[in-house]
């Protein structure tokens, strides 16, 4: 297998047209191929500067999950120190998770910062929305959003082998007037859904609204849960 490191995003654009296989960490592909081949060309990111951004408003998805600290909101930063093992998250990528994993643990996370996908297309780069990103698994360059007032994760146990764990992520921003909005994503089984809601009267008020989103339908333990987690980040904001 030759891999190919391009450097700009025309020269991966020639990688793609001449039927490279994009790959991160390869850690989801790996026993596929050990199993049925590998392929003959192969195209990793990681040496492309849009793909390896790690900065307060924008992450690269070259990016490695352990690489992602500080400087990205907390909801992000949490979401990717749940992924896997300490192995695992030292190997596998930002993109890798979003659109090559179908637990796809950031998506919640991304989901609540309101993120943008910039992609690659075979004629240019573009910005899109996340769910067009998972629909037509794009090959992802990066994800940029605005910093949110605050961010919150939440991850519950899971035993091994068994479901997916259930996932909430929250996030306050400023709405076009200054306002609070809460945006919550829950992670139930391998479905993603989520809700937005005005929270300045406060959780019970912002709780009863978002029951009128996707987020009503989830089942009465992930309801409660995602309760505990908008309590959990509106009532340190009421408080200052």
């Amino acid at each position: 297998m030759l891999l190919r490191l391009p450097t700009s995003v025309s020269e991966a654009q020639e990688c793609l047209a001449e039927g490279a296989v994009p790959v991160g960490g390869a850690t989801l592909v790996w026993a596929a191929w050990q199993r049925d081949g590998f392929p003959e060309l192969a195209m990793s990111l990681r040496e492309l500067p849009e793909a390896t951004a790690l900065e307060p408003e924008a992450l690269g998805a070259a990016v490695l999950l352990h690489r992602i600290d500080e400087r990205v909101p907390e909801v992000l930063r949490r979401a990717a120190g749940s992924v896997g093992t300490g192995a695992v998250r030292r190997t596998a990528t930002v993109g890798g998770n979003l659109v090559g994993s179908t637990l796809r643990c950031l998506l919640p996370a991304a989901l609540v910062l309101d993120a943008r996908a910039t992609v690659l297309g075979p004629d240019r780069a573009y910005e899109t929305d996340l769910a067009e990103v998972i629909a037509k698994r794009h090959l992802l360059l990066g994800l940029r959003w605005r910093t949110p007032i605050a961010s919150g994760y939440r991850k519950e146990p899971a035993a091994a082998g068994g479901p997916p764990p259930l996932v909430v992520a929250t996030a306050v921003h400023a709405d076009g007037e200054g306002r609070p909005l809460l945006r919550v994503a829950v992670r139930d089984g391998y479905e993603v859904v989520g809700g937005s809601a005005p929270c300045e009267a406060g959780a019970d008020e912002a709780v009863g609204a978002l029951e009128g989103t996707d987020l009503g339908g989830l089942p009465s333990g992930a309801r409660d849960v995602m309760r505990e987690q908008v309590a959990g980040i509106l009532d340190p904001l009421a408080g200052r």
